[in-house]
């Protein structure tokens, strides 16, 4: 029997929220001047600097234990008080720490997600974010809009996975980016979704496992195998038995451009699609497919481009894939397309209170 679902807000009350959110957000674009909305927005890049830096210093874990003086916040860090006094006014105003009348600072509910140790970290999302890798590839967005291709072969002389699998460093802070960011969809597709239903599930490109695990520990009667490339796995079988799954959830090692492990009842894609084009994508999806027993599920996490012109995550992530892979973010009509050619039948979009959504499809006979 799997365990109560988390609680989560009403799927309908969250959109509603998001939708008065962008009006209002809409209605303040159109009520200043235009050019004063056009800086504004730039502004925010400053913002999503500082933040990184917050994250590099480590202030939201000096503040874990309670609020400090500047003082003692900045010897604790290893800053320049005066220095530190100036982030933080701007972090403050934008109430991701709040400062208390006594003029020290402390962590609210948005600053407790930069903590290393937080149960929903997004520490090293923002270190990677705010890495020197980083920013410079998206001073290339221009070039990468003329030649519609990745920036890496021509800013670092290889591509976006060559050059991550080769620096370690940089390779280890995009990983744990991925982990911080998988933290933020795993309860929402589990309230949205039944993984219970399936006997055994095959997550290719599974990385570190968490969300097999998750699902495992809800449940009592499925299974599991993580696939990934050896590099990635090869210690994972020591994890699985410290967590008590050592007897449920298995590991095999490979590329899933060549093979993949049969006999799974469900096979998930988390993240994996979108990260190559059309032509790269279909073919993982031919592979998959020809491991597939005819009544297998395959199961797509991605996010879905919508059909409205508000903002939304998938449309700042696309730029990010146009960046940095082949890949794209796709609308549900793009994903039936790419399903169909590789042989398989979009049966259903199961929408979640996070970004992601669940495409479920069946092998067509």
């Amino acid at each position: 029997m799997a365990s109560e679902s988390p609680k989560l807000p009403p799927l309908p009350l969250l959109r509603a929220l998001g939708m008065f959110r962008d009006a209002l957000a809409a209605l303040h674009r159109r009520l200043v001047p235009g050019h004063i909305a056009l800086l504004e927005m730039q502004m925010t890049g400053f913002l999503a600097q500082a933040i990184p830096a917050a994250a590099q210093l480590g202030i939201a874990d000096a503040l874990a234990e309670g609020p400090r003086q500047p003082e003692d916040l900045a010897r604790a860090i290893g800053a320049d008080e005066d220095a530190l006094r100036r982030l933080m006014r701007l972090l403050v105003s934008f109430d991701i720490f709040r400062e208390r009348r006594d003029g020290s600072y402390e962590l609210n509910s948005i600053s407790q997600a930069l903590r290393s140790e937080a149960p929903v970290t997004l520490r090293d999302l923002f270190l990677f974010f705010g890495s020197g890798y980083h920013r410079t590839h998206w001073t290339h967005l221009a070039d990468a809009v003329r030649t519609g291709q990745p920036v890496g072969p021509a800013v670092d002389g290889a591509s976006f996975f060559e050059y991550t699998a080769e620096h370690r460093d940089i390779g280890d802070l995009f990983d744990n980016a991925m982990t911080s960011i998988s933290t933020l969809s795993v309860d929402p597709l589990l309230a949205a979704y039944d993984f219970g239903r399936f006997g055994t599930l095959v997550d290719l490109g599974g990385g570190q496992g968490s969300l097999l695990v998750d699902i495992l520990r809800r449940t009592e009667a499925a299974r599991g195998i993580v696939f990934d490339l050896p590099e990635v796995v090869k210690e994972l079988s020591a994890h699985f038995e410290q967590v008590g799954l050592g007897d449920r959830l298995s590991v095999e090692a490979g590329s899933f451009f060549e093979a993949v492990p049969g006999g799974g009842d469900a096979y998930i894609l988390k993240h994996i699609v979108h990260d190559w084009s059309d032509a790269e994508a279909e073919r993982i999806l031919r592979t998959v497919r020809a491991a597939m027993k005819p009544d297998a599920t395959l199961l797509v996490i991605e996010i879905v481009i919508p059909k409205h012109g508000r903002p939304h995550p998938g449309k700042f992530i696309d730029l990010e894939m146009l960046i940095n892979t082949t890949g794209r973010e796709r609308s549900e009509t793009d994903f039936g397309n790419l399903l169909a050619r590789a042989g398989f039948a979009l049966t259903r979009v199961v929408s979640t209170a996070a970004p992601d959504c669940v495409l479920e499809a069946r092998p067509i006979r």
